[in-house]
């Protein structure tokens, strides 16, 4: 077993590799950069260094969180999501360094993280991946658009090394192909610093379906369930469900085979997801493998026992996997909510700020990750989440209804968050039957504000206006659709 692990994070996710940590009695480091000193993470780790006065790139320096490693003699590095955490050149760095990267091996990084990369290895291996190209980069538009014909309308544009909903465009007619395209690249040369760029058929209004995976070291690799992930917000999810209450027990077992399978054709060790479309007839494609623990990961452990975190050290540490499929037994439904710092009221602008109140809430079942507290400020660098809130019920209906009941008693004062959006989505019919897909928010959206209850009491005028703008945009997109 590893001794000392450092977390190449920050926030919610730290704090929760801290706490894995202290179960298995590992010494914990912590790193932060300047606006980050007060940080959770920062105060419950054993030990704690700083890394830069830029709020980001200390987060991004390679080096110097190796050589802060080495220092500390810590003997692994957990990434957590975000930043470094399915970055090639990290993992592959530690492993030169003699540091266990609490992941994958970074040959599979490559490989998964380049999405043509991965939809060859797919498809060469029998996984139903969905109809498209290889990087267009090198064609010409004329070629691009025999491309999009032979594909049909709409399309999608994604970058080979994108992810979290950038580097994407949809596109309905030829006319808008062109444009599309090269803002495409300009987006993920800016992101990901690689403007690589394929097509493929775009599925309208899928579920988003993913995957647990765990392998070890040995060749075992187990799923554990699915989580539906359809309920999403320019791409970024906002819900997520465990199992998914929509699917028959053969589709879910059918796609758990693929899935194993998918990992299994790269060889995957450690925690790691399989993501599919599903669509209106129940086919399904890959979409993606994200090489790395999600946000999503508590509804897993919920529903199955199974704690992600301890897991991943253990097979880091060289653990055989002691658990078969067959021992996999998910029970009740979880349900998981992302709650963040954001004004719904102004377009879901960032709302950073001090913190003057704050009382997540309690009761059986109901469980908190976060990394905020009664005064702590909210720095305006950095993602927006605050806290993920997690519940878990016997039926689906009940999670719905102790979900909407939890939400209610959540209190962060004095910025502005999500929740009462939250509350809104709780008393869409849909959404409590459970039947629903990634449309969800764009076709409830007038419902969704008519029924958010504005805490800080905003004058109508303003809700009225952001009714009435969204209503816009919803009118000229089913135009142009």
């Amino acid at each position: 077993m590893v001794h000392k692990i450092l977390i190449a994070n920050r926030g919610e996710i730290a704090v929760r590799v801290i706490r894995a940590c202290r179960d298995l009695h590992i010494k914990s480091v912590a790193i932060f950069t300047e606006p980050d000193r007060e940080c959770l993470h920062v105060k419950i780790a054993d030990e704690a260094y700083r890394i830069g006065t830029d709020a980001i790139r200390g987060y991004l320096d390679i080096k110097r969180i190796i050589e802060v490693a080495k220092a500390c003699k810590a003997d692994a590095i957990h990434p957590g999501y975000g930043f470094l955490s399915e970055n090639y050149d990290f993992a592959k760095e530690c492993e030169d360094a003699g540091i266990i990267f609490i992941g994958p091996k970074s040959d599979v990084i490559r490989k998964m993280g380049n999405k043509n990369i991965a939809r060859y290895l797919m498809n060469k291996n029998g996984i139903p991946i969905v109809p498209g190209t290889d990087k267009l980069n090198n064609k010409s538009i004329n070629e691009i658009k025999d491309c999009a014909e032979k594909i049909g309308y709409p399309v999608i544009l994604k970058s080979s090394g994108g992810g979290g909903g950038r580097g994407i465009r949809v596109v309905f007619k030829e006319e808008e192909l062109e444009e599309a395209f090269e803002a495409c690249k300009r987006e993920a040369l800016a992101f990901f610093n690689n403007d690589e760029v394929f097509m493929e058929k775009y599925i309208q209004n899928p579920r988003h379906i993913e995957f647990q995976i765990l392998g070890d070291n040995y060749g075992n690799i187990i799923h554990l369930c699915e989580r539906d992930c359809s309920i999403q917000r320019r791409h970024q999810k906002i819900v997520e469900i465990a199992p998914c209450p929509s699917i028959s027990d053969n589709l879910r077992k059918s796609m758990g085979v693929t899935a194993i399978a998918a990992a299994k054709a790269v060889g995957y060790t450690n925690a790691g997801t399989v993501e599919f479309l599903l669509d209106d007839y129940n086919r399904f494609y890959f979409m993606e493998m994200n090489t790395r623990i999600q946000v999503e990961h508590p509804i897993t452990e919920e529903i199955t026992g199974i704690d992600l975190l301890v897991r991943q050290i253990r097979i880091a540490s060289g653990e055989i996997l002691d658990i078969e499929q067959s021992d996999v037994k998910p029970r009740g439904y979880a349900i998981e909510v992302r709650i963040t710092a954001e004004n719904v009221w102004k377009n879901f602008a960032p709302s950073a700020g001090k913190i003057t109140e704050y009382y997540p809430a309690l009761g059986p079942s109901v469980r908190v990750d976060s990394h905020i507290y009664k005064d702590y400020t909210i720095p305006p660098f950095y993602d927006s989440l605050l806290a993920k809130l997690i519940i878990k019920a016997t039926s689906y209906d009940l999670a719905v209804n102790k979900l909407e009941r939890a939400l209610k008693e959540f209190i962060i004062d004095d910025v502005r968050t999500t929740i009462p959006f939250l509350i809104a989505i709780t008393k869409i019919k849909e959404f409590r039957r459970g039947y629903f897909d990634t449309s969800f928010i764009e076709m409830h959206m007038q419902e969704l504000l008519s029924k958010t209850e504005d805490r800080h009491q905003d004058n109508k005028e303003e809700v009225i206006a952001a009714i009435a703008a969204t209503l816009q945009k919803i009118r000229a997109s089913r135009e142009k659709n």
